[in-house]
Order: C-alpha cells, then structure tokens, then sequence
C-alpha cells in the first residue's frame, strides 16, 4: 500500500502517477492510495493501513480498528477509525479523530502505524460500557502487551480526556474484585454478568475442602456452601441470562 504523498517524496511526478493510473498500474482505493497487490486481494491490515495513508502523514489507526489490530476486541467492519493531527474531513469509509498523539502513545503493529494498546483502550473508554473497558483491560494483560506508559501514566497526562472517569472505574473495579487467578474467556465474562445482574462475586479458582480432600472450583462463594463450575457457553450467557441470573438468585439467597 503506498500513498500519493510517497510517490511524490521519492520523485515521481504528478504525471507520472496519473499516466500509471490510465494505464491500470495503479488502482485507487482511497483518493491518493494505491495497493501494491490486486484491490480484491486486500486482507483487512491492507484495509487498514490504506485508510491511514489517506489520512495524510501523521495518521494512526485507532479506536475499533486498532482495538482489533492489538487483538484486544473483534472488529465487524464498517469505518475505520483514524486519528489525525490536524482538522480533517471523514468519508463514507473513514472516521478521521483529530488529536495529536505523542510519540510514546503510538506504536506500529504488522507495519501500521496505530495507537499504542493503553492509548486505543483509553478512547474506546469513552463510548463503550466499563465492562468492555475491564475486558480489554484484561485481554491485554492476557495477550502480555505492554506500553512504556500504563493506564494510570496517561490518566495523569490526560485528566480531562473523553474516557477518563470509565478508565478510573474501570481500573478501580479490576482492584476490588475477590482474588484467585481466572483461567478461562468464560471466567473472565462472567463477572460482569454478575454484576449487570446485581448478583455478589465469587472466589474465582479458589480452594474448599470437601470431605476432606482439598478440591479447585470454577467459584465459590465465601461464608456459605455455594460452588459454581463453569459449564456455560458463551452463547447462553447472552441468550439466556435472565434464567441463569434467577437460578442463581436463588441459590445465594440467605
């Protein structure tokens, strides 16, 4: 993928480029973006790094799609979301932020220039709920992906910024919540859904003597005899919830 702009810094004339699109040696995707491959043979990086580069120098791919680009969260498509550092309009394929982002908040991830991991989860904070802000939060860590600056460094750089007060509960939430390692995805959502229902949480991963053998369960509440293992889909989480919240409801009641 490479931009009008480059081909004009490494000397070629805009005759040059425009005799090379005529011809069909260049194709467009965006206005002054070309791909190096066939259009139709575009994977979603290509995608991604050809809505940077029309974005201008000093473009980075940020919010969703870098979220998806760091593995951090799924991506369905739609815009792509760039950051700009200066005023820039959107098109039907681009969601152009202006911002200007530092040197240490921005990385480069399979050659495309993005955010940095606490950066993109520190944006996403301003229009997604705090679950998704501790899932991501979380995924990181999974994913051993690390920033020179941590969540809290760019809170304190950035304490009025769109997002701060979910990053603070989010980051908040993450240090209350009972201990024992979670070992699985489904372990890892199931605390925010005990929390959209309003139900206490467990000891994740925790140790109970049954009979008396020492035994590791899925959850289990201190103070009374309830243990949950966690045989649940990901599926019945989001298509039954009202029932397993009701099952549940009634099995920690006093």
């Amino acid at each position: 993928m490479v931009g009008r702009w480059q081909l004009m810094e490494r000397g070629w004339s805009k005759d040059e480029i425009n005799w090379r699109l005529h011809a069909g040696r260049l194709h467009r995707v965006h206005a002054g973006v070309y791909p190096v491959a066939p259009r139709q043979l575009l994977s979603r990086q290509g995608h991604w790094m050809a809505a940077v580069l029309a974005s201008g120098p000093g473009a980075v791919l940020s919010h969703h799609a870098a979220a998806a680009l760091w593995g951090l969260r799924g991506y369905s498509g739609g815009l792509v979301h760039v950051t700009v550092p200066r005023k820039s309009t959107s098109t039907k394929r681009i969601r152009r932020h202006v911002s200007q982002v530092p040197l240490d908040e921005r990385r480069v991830r399979e050659g495309i220039p993005a955010t940095s991991v606490h950066r993109t989860i520190f944006d996403l904070a301003a229009t997604v709920s705090i679950d998704d802000v501790v899932a991501m939060i979380k995924e990181a860590e999974y994913r051993n992906l690390w920033d020179r600056l941590s969540l809290w460094d760019l809170l304190e750089r950035h304490p009025a910024k769109r997002g701060s007060r979910n990053l603070r509960f989010a980051l908040q939430r993450i240090t209350e919540e009972p201990s024992g390692p979670k070992r699985s995805r489904l372990e890892e959502r199931f605390a925010p859904f005990l929390r959209r229902h309003r139900l206490p949480l467990p000891r994740f991963n925790d140790w109970v003597l049954l009979d008396p053998k020492p035994y590791r369960v899925d959850c289990h509440w201190p103070g009374t005899d309830l243990i949950v293992e966690l045989h649940l889909t990901w599926a019945q989480l989001d298509s039954e919830p009202g029932a397993i919240a009701a099952d549940l409801r009634v099995l920690l009641r006093p």
